[in-house]
């Protein structure tokens, strides 16, 4: 089930983190109306693009490699960075910078939302691969 659990995380992530870097490409401007609550101005406009060819390749780096372990060690370890920095960051942008469109405090709760799905499905599997050695160690000689 955890590993159920885990595809449907990716898929998931994928097409929101797609959607936006699309929305990014596309139109910058309203990203940034629609996170910030301000225009965009020209650097604005082409960080923007940045940012969505950025986040196009980080999410094809993420996508996990099924034959290896450690792509999904690597993908833990990227989405928990990522979505950790990128809700603080987006909070900060509205708690103290007193920032925010109306996208600003959902994007906020949905990177959050993600952080605590990928640390609880983590959590699931690192206690079951201890189960399972623990199993392997009682066995008798």
């Amino acid at each position: 089930m955890p590993h159920d659990r885990m595809a449907r995380l990716i898929i998931f992530t994928a097409v929101v983190e797609i959607g936006t870097a699309l929305m990014l490409l596309v139109n910058p401007a309203l990203v940034v109306a629609l996170l910030l609550g301000t225009a965009a101005d020209v650097t604005a406009q082409v960080v923007g693009r940045c940012f969505g060819i950025a986040l196009l390749a980080l999410v094809a780096a993420w996508w996990p490699d099924r034959a290896r372990a450690e792509s999904a060690r690597s993908y833990f370890r990227g989405r928990l960075i990522y979505n950790a920095l990128i809700a603080l960051f987006l909070a900060y942008l509205g708690a103290i910078r007193h920032m925010g469109g109306v996208l600003l405090w959902p994007a906020v709760a949905l990177h959050a939302v993600i952080l605590s799905l990928l640390i609880a499905t983590w959590r699931t599997q690192h206690r079951k691969e201890a189960r399972r050695s623990a199993k392997l160690r009682e066995v008798p000689p």
